[in-house]
């Protein structure tokens, strides 16, 4: 859940810890400091008085110095951060209620003590799986964190592992290849460790911020946003559906070899290996750099199997990138946008289709999705439910094995030839209302994220199909798009996009401009534009009531012109404003939009949304 929608259902007190951290990093100058301080000028009360909006601007602009303070609170070595960051940070687990979250936690102590025991037999068994140069790579890092560890009790001092210490040892992990999950293993065969009370557990995640409580609700959220950074944190680079995802197209001799080198059974199922391989918290840049590849194989080799990966498997073609490096770290940013994308692939509509045909004709799969989320809750098979997660269409198509996907297939009449993934998400895709949730993507011409959720475009194409989704809205909106009018008074030189007939000879004329560039900035250009839009109208003796130009987004020095103009009554929307406001719009008591709300230079959405919801 978005972190500005986790903001609006909770108190300002359970906000609070938060708020104050957030304050906090502000007042130490952040590197973004001058774009916060414009944020707060509008208010003098601080941060607390600011709409949960700009708080969740203000969040994304201190992401840097928020993960540097969380990192600070990884030397307190008591805090068992490592455990409760590694439960709240799974897919599933953003929204917990608190006896759940106390069982999870509960179950985490339990495994990881038996894990420790098994790992401590291994060491001391001659005859164990563990490969001798793995039990060495082990034995050298429980060594030195031994020491780090020990030297101040043998100083009189109370034990714990500092700044300096810590990076060190982070290196050393890095350097001998150990998994989160060995890191975690031999951390807690030296640290001890023991169950704490869950209240004080959730009051502690509270304090640093990483997490909301809601006192009424009993339920622990964490933001999306949050997630992303906590994952950087302990060092997991793609969401874990993302990781599995990559995994499942690997041939099982790979999945054995790299199973082997982190001591997972290698009789467990394919599947089985994977979830165990995922739980690791193994690098997702060593995994494809080093791990999926024989040991003999040579740089090109290797690239040419990294693109097979990307182009065949995972169907991104033209990754940026000369070197294996750069290539897997805009895997790593590809991955990164699909999920903060709130576009689901298919309609919602489709969605929740493709949910209650899959429960019909694989009557096992609710509980197989609540056992792999952890889910409370009995029936989740439900498109909103599993939003709210941030889970997606094809995150749910990825846990369901070959043979079911097959009976699925020919159950519901899904082509059969190709990919079988690809085919069940083309079945359920409702072009019209897909390209309406994905139009904020169309005006920032962002081909990967469309073809990632099922829209297959040319790019010379998304300035028209652009134009046409904007008619879609305005008529969604109770409008008259007057084709015939605008065809009348357009000429060869001068052709407006759209025009809204409101009757008594007052129009509306919008125009639509898509860039891939961030903040649009071509003011003088396209104020020439529109100003002889402007004439072509009065000339035909037309009342111009507004004039609308809609962006992906506007740059400072675009605002700060238009604002400046005085020949045009200007009003600049975004692409994500227009389609908020038509959401809205669609639950209000107008049958017309009032038109008389696109006051503003640039349209502000929550004031237009709040004065809908009235």
């Amino acid at each position: 859940m978005k972190l500005e929608k986790i903001l609006d259902k909770l108190g300002s007190i359970e906000k609070n810890s938060f708020i104050k951290i957030i304050d906090n990093i502000i007042s130490k100058n952040p590197k973004n400091g001058k774009v916060i301080d414009k944020i707060l000028s509008s208010t003098d009360k601080g941060l607390k008085s600011v709409d949960n909006q700009n708080i969740s601007t203000i969040f994304s602009l201190t992401a840097n110095e928020f993960q540097e303070h969380i990192k600070c609170e990884f030397q307190e070595i008591s805090s068992q951060l490592d455990i409760l960051i590694d439960i709240i940070i799974r897919d599933g687990n953003c929204i917990i209620k608190q006896d759940w979250f106390s069982r999870l936690y509960e179950t985490e102590i339990k495994q990881l003590k038996n894990r420790i025991k098994d790992l401590n037999a291994d060491f001391e068994n001659d005859k164990s799986e563990l490969s001798a140069s793995r039990k060495r790579d082990y034995k050298i890092y429980k060594s030195c964190l031994y020491t780090a560890y020990h030297n101040d009790i043998v100083n009189n001092r109370d034990a714990k592992i500092t700044a300096d210490e810590l990076s060190i040892i982070l290196t050393l992990s890095k350097e001998l290849g150990l998994s989160q999950e060995e890191i975690k293993l031999i951390n807690y065969s030296i640290l001890p460790i023991k169950k704490l009370d869950v209240q004080e557990v959730i009051k502690s995640l509270k304090n640093i911020g990483v997490i909301f409580y809601s006192n009424k609700e009993n339920t622990i959220y964490v933001a999306d946003e949050m997630v992303r950074i906590l994952r950087k944190i302990r060092k997991k680079e793609v969401a874990e559906k993302f990781f599995r995802r990559t995994l499942k197209l690997l041939r099982e001799p790979i999945i054995n070899q790299i199973a082997k080198e982190h001591n997972i059974d290698r009789k467990l199922s394919n599947s089985q290996k994977i979830e165990k391989l995922i739980k690791e918290g193994l690098s997702f840049t060593n995994l494809l750099a080093e791990g999926i590849h024989k040991t003999d194989s040579n740089l090109t080799e290797r690239k040419k199997s990294l693109n097979e990966l990307c182009e065949k498997g995972l169907q991104i073609d033209n990754l940026k990138g000369s070197t294996i490096e750069e290539k897997i770290n805009s895997l790593i940013e590809h991955f990164e946008n699909v999920e903060r994308d709130e576009k689901v692939g298919i309609s919602l509509d489709g969605f929740e289709k493709l949910l209650t045909e899959l429960n019909l004709s694989l009557p096992n799969l609710n509980n197989a999705i609540r056992t792999q989320f952890e889910f409370q809750e009995e029936f989740v098979l439900k498109a909103d439910f599993l939003l709210d997660y941030n889970i997606k269409p094809r995150d749910i198509l990825d846990l369901i094995e070959k043979k079911d996907s097959t009976k699925f297939i020919k159950d519901n009449g899904v082509k059969q030839r190709g990919d079988d993934t690809l085919n069940i998400l083309e079945h359920y895709k409702d072009v019209d209302n897909l390209y309406l949730e994905n139009y904020e993507n169309v005006a920032y011409r962002n081909l990967n994220l469309l073809k990632d959720n099922g829209i297959t475009v040319k790019e010379s194409e998304l300035g028209i199909k652009f134009e046409d989704l904007t008619k879609i809205i305005f008529t969604g909106l109770g409008f008259n798009v007057d084709e015939s009018l605008k065809n009348q008074l357009n000429t060869k030189k001068d052709m407006m996009d759209i025009l809204l007939n409101l009757d008594n000879q007052e129009i509306i004329i919008i125009e639509c401009k898509t860039s891939k560039e961030r903040g649009y900035n071509k003011f003088s250009s396209v104020s020439r534009q529109l100003k002889s839009y402007q004439n072509l109208a009065l000339k035909n003796n037309l009342r111009i009531v507004k004039i609308l130009l809609i962006a992906p987004e506007f740059s400072d020095d675009f605002v700060t012109d238009c604002e400046m103009d005085t020949e045009m009554n200007l009003s600049l929307i975004t692409a994500a404003t227009l389609s908020n406001i038509f959401e809205a719009f669609k639950t209000s008591k107008y049958p017309t939009f009032p038109h008389v709300l696109f006051r503003d230079i640039v349209i502000n959405e929550d004031r237009i949304i709040k004065a809908l919801s009235k």
